[in-house]
């Protein structure tokens, strides 16, 4: 399964008040909650692909 899909299906499993937590630190830009993350995986930027890209390799998806 691509890793798109699979953020997708633990995003729309969370609970609603959970989106709202820090899923990952990244250096430069600090706390990233799971609704950011989700903005910027949808919106394909390179943050979105940095954001995707460690949390498949922290198997948090």
């Amino acid at each position: 399964m691509a890793g798109k899909e699979r953020f997708f299906r633990v995003y729309a499993n969370l609970p609603i008040n959970l989106r709202e937590e820090v899923v990952l630190a990244l250096p430069k830009e600090g706390p990233i909650t799971w609704q950011v993350a989700y903005l910027e995986i949808v919106n394909e930027t390179e943050l979105g692909k940095e954001i995707l890209q460690k949390l498949i390799e922290l198997e948090i998806i």
